[in-house]
């Protein structure tokens, strides 16, 4: 099969260029494929965080990523269509998560439809936005509307795409594991030097922060902890939001001695570092579809607590790879925690981790992209 994709990758950070990168990469074993990246992504004034800019020494990459697309040009989004109309693609595949992205795939995938056979695979993160308005909706669904086949990461959002846009080829595939980063084993010990943390029992929040992540919510739960156990917090990742709110509610709660922020963007290098000198990876979202941060925790083998809701009770098994718990709910988090710790047979849940990983593998989602191609012809 032909395949085209259009996304973001290299020089550009974060979850989604990963994502794609590491699609382009094993579509290609067995496919002709190319893809079409950015060569700007967000204007600076929309972004957030300190820089889009992926500052790796060992970045995901690969040489035959075109850059060629800009997000605040539309002659680039023209350019990008034709270059997809003169490769003939039998798929041209998007990934789908902020209606920032609406102008332009619109454009590209109006074009497409004009002049080519090729047919439109989205590949959502999120149907809708976790800070939704309006406005949002509406470009979603114009978007969204436009493709014929769709990969979704939950049954929760299979059923809101299909209520917002009456498509029906839908399929769900769970999030792939980011097995990529753990380029090996690093003795605990060595690891946590290099962070130069102590404690016995280390807890680790990883990624952006933003509120829908409920770091408020761990961190309310950590007096509960450290009244049954001796632990620490690792919070890693740039905030996004206000982070004197998080020092405040520390510093209220008495926890500065059992906190340590990096308050950074962790380049691919670290990462390995931050998960081997941790015990148990805490991710208690208030609203979420799928997660890539869970599947980088399995990458590394390491048990999670998350919130019971979108697909996160759906790929971690309750007491055997993770805990689950009710959204923001800082009893529970601390119950789980100390359960961990005190209760659990660590090895055996690494094992069910390992075992349970193969169900979320980059194979498996080229599977299901295939499996499109392969009923049409029926």
């Amino acid at each position: 099969m032909k395949i085209d994709l259009v996304g973001p990758s290299y020089p550009f950070r974060g979850g989604i260029s990963h994502y794609s990168t590491l699609l382009f990469k094993n579509l290609k074993k067995t496919h002709t494929v190319k893809f079409y990246s950015f060569k700007r992504q967000y204007p600076r004034i929309l972004y957030p965080g300190k820089t889009d800019k992926d500052s790796s020494r060992i970045p995901l990459r690969d040489p035959e990523v075109e850059s060629c697309l800009d997000s605040m040009n539309p002659f680039t989004w023209i350019h990008v269509a034709r270059k997809i109309i003169r490769d003939k693609p039998d798929l041209t595949i998007f990934p789908w998560w902020v209606a920032f992205w609406g102008p332009q795939f619109l454009t590209i995938i109006w074009i497409l439809k004009l002049f080519s056979k090729t047919k439109i695979l989205f590949i959502c993160h999120n149907i809708l936005e976790h800070e939704k308005n309006r406005i949002k909706y509406v470009l979603s669904k114009c978007v969204l509307s436009r493709g014929d086949y769709f990969i979704v990461h939950s049954e929760e959002e299979k059923k809101r795409l299909i209520g917002i846009t009456k498509k029906t080829l839908v399929k769900v595939n769970f999030h792939p594991t980011y097995e990529t980063f753990n380029s090996g084993i690093i003795p605990r010990d060595k690891a946590k030097e290099k962070l130069q943390i102590g404690g016995e029992n280390i807890l680790l929040f990883f990624g952006f922060v933003r509120k829908y992540k409920g770091l408020t919510y761990l961190i309310q739960a950590m007096p509960g902890i450290l009244n049954r156990i001796d632990a620490r917090l690792v919070i890693a990742g740039e905030f996004w939001e206000d982070k004197s709110l998080y020092l405040k509610m520390i510093n209220t709660l008495d926890l500065d001695a059992k906190v340590t922020i990096v308050d950074r963007y962790i380049p691919n290098e670290e990462m390995p570092y931050f998960f081997y000198a941790s015990d148990l990876v805490v991710l208690p979202y208030t609203s979420v579809t799928g997660s890539g941060l869970v599947q980088l925790a399995f990458g590394f083998h390491k048990p999670v607590v998350v919130s019971r809701i979108g697909s996160l009770s759906e790929v971690v098994c309750d007491k055997k790879t993770g805990f689950l718990v009710s959204p923001e709910n800082p009893d529970e988090i601390a119950k789980a925690v100390v359960e961990f710790f005190r209760e659990s047979d660590r090895d055996a849940m690494v094992e069910w981790i390992k075992k349970e990983s193969k169900k979320f593998s980059w194979e498996h989602l080229v599977g299901a992209i295939e499996a499109f191609w392969e009923e049409k012809g029926r």
